[in-house]
């Protein structure tokens, strides 16, 4: 079984901490380590234990690369998007790239981003998922659902076993709905994660995508190996149509099954879950780096460098970058996707980037700007060195 991690998201719901350049698969949203190496961490003694093949925005690659080879461990292969076309294509990309390395392995399909906190039920999970898998079953995870969120896709599921027939998946319902589902016991939570055998899924989507299969099989038919990572033909690549596994083989095809899972998930995907998912004071409220609460209640506050306090306020997001400040009602947080359009639109580098700018070399920090003048500060990684640039209207002062 090989693991199929999917690092392709922009992360915009975590604004202003997480950025599309720098998105919150590579932070350490939950914990001293980033949530892309919390997802190969937390596979460790399971079935799926391989090499994984990473998926990923070229924009990504060196920090999918660096923070796998500083855990001490290998990729199998870090398939480069040159163009986000939604989970479908990524997922029919490293299903191509896995049958280069074995007859017909069976691939387990996990978003970069995700929370699980039970381990020993996610592994169990794995097994029945495997045993599914080798029937020729393309499996989902349905995470068993603690309260009524509407912020979640769900999927309708039949039996009482360990392996149950899919009936349909339903978008994101209204909060009447979703109270309904929660109290059938027949729906699930769409965890976006799957299990299947590589040549199933292919032959699934042939059958119901052809032209993503198509575009694929042309661009990876194409790509060159750079390095660590292969790089699939930006031209063949860029007919593929734009679609998620869900929509394009997951609600078509007759083999369908979901193990339901309980493990103390999140797919972290606001910051009021991320508030739910923190250690809180007894007024409810959830602070990270410096922060100091005082009469207030149910608010979520992280500081990166500076102090915050809060004064007799209730159910607020304030989160502190070096660049952008968001405070946010919780109720309202996912809408911050709409501020970044805005920045987007405006041309604002706050849309993609951090005041600190990684680079295969190392990465600069904007410590100063203004008039005709800016100060960076350069770390470099020990035996890189800087690209190489001209400029014809600058002067520059190094200070080593």
């Amino acid at each position: 079984m090989i693991p199929v991690i999917l690092s392709g998201g922009s992360g915009t719901r975590l604004w202003p901490y997480s950025r599309s350049l720098y998105p919150k698969q590579f932070l350490p949203i939950v914990g001293d380590t980033t949530m892309l190496q919390s997802t190969v961490q937390r596979l460790a003694g399971s079935l799926a234990d391989a090499s994984p093949i990473v998926v990923c925005n070229n924009h990504h690659r060196f920090m999918v690369a660096d923070q796998i080879q500083s855990m001490g461990l290998k990729t199998s292969a870090i398939v480069l998007e040159p163009a986000a076309k939604n989970t479908a294509p990524a997922v029919a990309l490293a299903a191509l790239a896995a049958q280069t390395q074995g007859d017909d392995p069976i691939l387990l399909i996990l978003p970069a981003d995700h929370v699980i906190n039970d381990l020993a039920a996610f592994h169990a999970a794995i097994v029945q998922a495997e045993k599914a898998a080798k029937d020729n079953k393309l499996v989902t995870f349905g995470i068993v659902p603690t309260h009524a969120e509407t912020g979640y896709g769900y999927i309708n599921a039949e039996g009482a076993s360990a392996v149950r027939s899919v009936k349909q998946f339903v978008e994101k319902p209204n909060k009447e709905t979703a109270e309904k589902y929660l109290a059938s016991g027949e729906y699930f939570w769409n965890s976006g994660m799957f299990a299947f055998k590589s040549s199933v899924f292919l032959a699934e989507l042939e059958k119901y995508s052809p032209d993503m299969l198509q575009a694929c099989k042309q661009s990876f038919a194409k790509a060159k190996t750079d390095l660590d990572f292969t790089r699939v033909d930006e031209d063949a690549f860029a007919a593929c149509p734009e679609d998620s596994i869900d929509y394009a083989v997951m609600e078509k095809t007759g083999e369908a099954v979901l193990i339901p899972l309980d493990a103390d998930w999140s797919d972290v995907g606001s910051w009021s879950a991320l508030w739910e998912i923190s250690e809180k004071d007894e007024q409810g409220n959830a602070g990270r780096g410096d922060v100091i609460f005082q009469n207030s209640k149910n608010n979520f506050v992280q500081s990166d460098k500076k102090l915050i306090t809060t004064l007799g306020v209730e159910n607020l997001v304030i989160v502190e970058t070096d660049d952008a400040i968001l405070v946010a009602d919780k109720d309202h947080v996912q809408d911050v996707k709409t501020i970044v359009s805005q920045l987007k639109s405006a041309g604002r580098s706050e849309a993609q980037l951090h005041r600190k700018v990684y680079r295969p070399w190392g990465h600069y920090d904007s410590i100063d700007a203004g008039e005709r003048f800016q100060v960076k500060r350069i770390v470099v990684t020990p035996g890189a060195s800087l690209s190489l640039q001209m400029h014809h209207h600058r002067a520059e002062h190094w200070i080593v």
